[in-house]
């Protein structure tokens, strides 16, 4: 089954993949990538040669789409001069007449894998990448450590040292925090999203170059935020399953303004091996079945929701209690709750609106890092709708149905291709239900799909709206406004005498009244009959 992908991908990079065979020799030059085969049997040496005498550091990395490999600085690897993983490095400190470095690359599986490896040269004024390492194995490790869940991405490294001359001794990581140690170091945090629905190695390979060097990094990258020395090393984002990410880091050392980058790090947040629920099919039967049936029901809310108000009203409600809205009181079909029902709805399009203005950058300002002031914000921004509305039911009503309907559409696609559009609402669900997302960082890519299933939404949601106003145009006003339908009834009362609630008696007299009854209730009940004096 893998067979002919290999083929592709060799042909796609043929004159670029060569070494010695039976020696198993790959002959490097700085700042060059190669791709190589690897296999568990036979290891492959990694060899550069005239080394500068200038560079003071060489940092090689190697990185595989899905399988393992190991680098070592020696032919038997060993747990402080290895690494294993999918995007792995190692640094090598050069000592003085120091020309030649040599590492050796294998990989765990059987069969061959495809990789493309990397050695770049630093010079002594520039930041070692994990040059303070005290939590991992090995004693300088400029790997970022990624793991994921269903719901975040959590990245880990270790502090970097400043840099030194060859044959010096690496400054001390724990003497003080002034300008003159590591604490003056900065790290940017960089996020890189691979094309959508490609999920082919050649791909990655191509696109992870982009993420190595500090000046391509910089020029391709997204820049999520920076941390300084006092900040802890590790950052959560939201997981994309499905999609392809790159993370790298670069250190700065603002006082010499150099920099340093970090070992790539990919993820797409699936597995490529499971049977069920793998890289190629996200979503389950029921799951797609599910999403399909509701894009039927949000087509007919589109365009017929108005004309069904009842139906879409007990629709729209039953979404708001299950996103934490509102619920109907036993007054649920009597006329005096319709403003309670356009409030409801108005909710739900307000929460979709909420939900959009935090799908954007504001999202991810450090301010809304606090649950409280999220919720309140979030709260209010979605409250705008209906408050806004609460004079014009009937476009509140057909807005509603026809943009909340028309984005179920939009949840149903997301089951077949992958759109960034359904994280919408599925973030904001997910910070319902883990108490930790907030510390994510929410960005998502917003490519050639998305644009395509954005215009169909919007589309969906202009169509619907305009085909109700024009059916509604000659329909007397439904449902009634409250105001106007109580103003109507306190005239009618006003003015009709045979009408029996024209003849209930004013407020303050029937105030007075129940206040005489209660006072009865106290008084002490009379004797009922003649009494005499007892004559003796």
């Amino acid at each position: 089954m893998r067979v002919l992908p290999h083929v592709v991908m060799l042909l796609g990079f043929l004159g670029v993949l060569r070494y010695g065979g039976a020696s198993g020799l790959l002959e490097l030059s700085l700042g060059k990538f190669r791709n190589v085969l690897l296999n568990r049997t036979n290891p492959v040496e990694a060899v550069i040669r005239n080394i500068a005498s200038n560079v003071t550091v060489v940092i090689f990395q190697v990185h595989a789409q899905q399988s393992n490999v190991v680098i070592s600085f020696d032919k038997n690897p060993s747990v402080n001069s290895s690494g294993i993983g999918v995007d792995k490095g190692l640094v090598s400190i050069l000592r003085p007449q120091q020309t030649v470095c040599t590492w050796y690359l294998r990989s765990l599986d059987a069969s061959q894998v495809l990789s493309t490896a990397i050695s770049i040269p630093y010079m002594e004024k520039d930041p070692i990448p994990g040059g303070c390492n005290l939590e991992f194995d090995l004693e300088v490790d400029p790997n970022i450590y990624l793991d994921y869940t269903l719901a975040d991405i959590h990245i880990k490294f270790a502090p970097a040292n400043l840099g030194y001359t060859r044959g010096a001794n690496p400054p001390s990581c724990d003497s003080g925090t002034g300008q003159n140690s590591r604490w003056r170091l900065q790290y940017d945090v960089y996020q890189y999203f691979l094309p959508e629905n490609d999920l082919s190695e050649m791909v990655l390979m191509s696109h992870i170059r982009k993420m190595s060097e500090v000046q391509s990094i910089k020029g391709n990258g997204i820049k999520m935020l920076t941390l300084t020395a006092d900040d802890k090393t590790n950052v959560y984002f939201s997981s994309l399953p499905g999609q392809g990410v790159i993370y790298n880091v670069i250190v700065w050392d603002p006082l010499w303004n150099t920099s340093a980058a970090y070992i790539p790090v990919h993820t797409y947040a699936c597995s490529f091996t499971d049977l069920v629920d793998n890289c190629s099919s996200l979503s389950k039967l029921s799951t797609k079945v599910f999403f399909t049936a509701l894009a039927v029901v949000g087509l007919f809310t589109c365009f017929f929701g108005h004309r069904f108000w009842k139906t879409v009203r007990l629709i729209l409600t039953a979404v708001a209690g299950i996103i934490g809205g509102l619920l109907l009181a036993a007054s649920w079909w009597r006329f005096g709750s319709v403003l309670l029902c356009m409030f409801i709805i108005g909710l739900v399009l307000g929460f979709l609106f909420s939900s959009t203005v935090f799908f954007t950058p504001l999202g991810d300002y450090r301010v809304f890092r606090d649950d409280v002031v999220f919720w309140v914000t979030f709260s209010c921004v979605a409250l705008m709708i209906p408050v806004l509305f609460v004079g014009c039911p009937r476009i509140l009503n057909i807005l509603a149905s026809g943009i909340v309907g028309s984005y179920a559409v939009v949840l149903a696609i997301a089951c077949y291709v992958y759109t960034s559009l359904a994280y919408i609402t599925l973030d904001l669900l997910r910070r319902v239900l883990n108490d930790y997302f907030s510390r994510a960082y929410t960005n998502v890519p917003f490519q050639t799909n998305d644009f395509i299933i954005l215009s169909v939404w919007a589309m969906l949601a202009l169509s619907g709206v305009t085909v109700q106003l024009r059916r509604e145009r000659s329909e007397v006003p439904f449902p009634p406004h409250p105001y106007l339908t109580w103003k109507r009834e306190r005239e009618r009362r006003s003015t009709n005498v045979l009408d029996p609630s024209h003849h209930i008696p004013p407020l303050r007299e029937r105030i007075h009244n129940k206040l005489l009854h209660i006072k009865e209730f106290f008084q002490k009940e009379q004797p009922a009959g003649e009494r005499t004096p007892l004559l003796l």
